[in-house]
């Protein structure tokens, strides 16, 4: 069965950091791009960071730019997601995704379109508060 399962979510204080995992189980996640969304209560769901399924192309949203860095490791089926520099406004659930059932192109190109990714994960929770 297809699964993604993010870990590492939790309670920070401004300024610290967190590493989010997106583990793969079901496929092999090497031949596909994976996204990072979050969506905090009353807003919607919006893109973080994407990487391809290379490893090459990433992209992040402006307002996580030199703050958060996304990798990958294919040996371990596994994304990261290293977020430093926290602030309050990045408290939300954050969720990994991937377009497994998309044409070949999608399943392997960073984007941050959401409605691309037909595959999600349960959510970690990220709290930043002193």
């Amino acid at each position: 069965q297809l699964q993604l399962v993010e870990s590492g979510g939790g309670l920070v204080q401004p300024g610290g950091s967190l590493r989010l995992s997106c583990a793969a189980s079901g496929f092999t996640l090497n031949s596909y791009a994976i996204g990072w969304f979050r969506q905090s209560p009353g807003k919607e769901r919006e893109g973080v960071s994407c990487i391809s399924s290379s490893g090459g192309p990433t992209n992040y949203a402006d307002s996580v730019k030199g703050r958060f860095t996304i990798t990958r490791d294919n040996a371990k089926n596994t994304v990261y997601l290293q977020m430093n520099s926290l602030k309050p406004e990045d408290t939300a659930v954050y969720y990994c995704a991937s377009p497994v059932l998309g044409p070949a192109k999608i399943q392997a190109m960073c984007n941050m379109m959401l409605w691309t990714y037909d595959s999600w994960g349960q959510g970690t929770q990220v709290t930043v508060s002193s």
